[in-house]
């Protein structure tokens, strides 16, 4: 499995960037389990993208003209209720923030009453249920770390839709890194994202390839 390494400025450019790698060296296949089965995806192995500067605005990608954009503002807001709280809207079989409700105070908790030096402070998505459910949670964990005053993300996804998820996930798990950065007292720091199979489907190969020539 090839170990692909990405390092960005920011949420924009780090989408780019992947966008550029998934259509250059992903390996294609047909997807035989999983969201869009019988259709085809380009995917990277083993990525890791270091963005440096997480919170520069915007926080979605600012595409071409005449390219739908992935995401807004607007429904990055709307999602945040999705990886913060347990409410649940009919269909949903969950929710991240059913997992992570508890665990979000309880990490700020950590950090202020016992000081940053910790590997304790780690939040998971899932439990052995999950892999019992049609479409198991992506995002599997959000790691966290206070260096130099700064606190910083690193989350895992098992599965992550470059073009449309990878913008909406990342800016959500941003605000939600500021909000812990200002209850704990410290500064906002890097996010760090990894996954073993960050792809893009077929049906925004000609999106993706557009994009790119511009």
């Amino acid at each position: 499995m090839d170990i692909t390494v990405v390092e960005a400025r920011d949420l924009s450019e780090a989408w780019f960037l992947c966008v550029g790698k998934a259509m250059n060296e992903g390996y294609t296949y047909k997807i035989e389990r999983g969201s869009f089965a019988g259709q085809h995806r380009k995917e990277l192995g083993l990525i890791v993208v270091r963005i440096k500067n997480p919170g520069s605005r915007p926080l979605v990608p600012d595409v071409p003209q005449g390219v739908p954009p992935p995401s807004t503002m607007e429904y990055v807001e709307s999602y945040l209720p999705y990886l913060m709280t347990s409410h649940r809207v009919e269909g949903e079989q969950y929710t991240y923030g059913q997992y992570l409700e508890k665990q979000i105070p309880e990490v700020i908790k950590m950090y202020k009453e016992q000081g940053p030096n910790t590997n304790q402070a780690y939040m998971t998505v899932g439990d052995e249920k999950s892999i019992f459910l049609e479409d198991p949670p992506c995002l599997r964990g959000i790691d966290t770390r206070i260096r130099d005053n700064k606190l910083n993300f690193i989350v895992y996804f098992r599965s992550w839709d470059l073009w449309a998820g990878f913008p909406s996930n990342l800016a959500a798990i941003q605000l939600l890194k500021e909000y812990m950065a200002s209850e704990i007292g410290v500064e906002d720091g890097e996010l760090v994202g990894m996954s073993k199979g960050l792809h893009i489907y077929e049906y925004a190969w000609d999106l993706a390839r557009t994009t790119l020539r511009m």
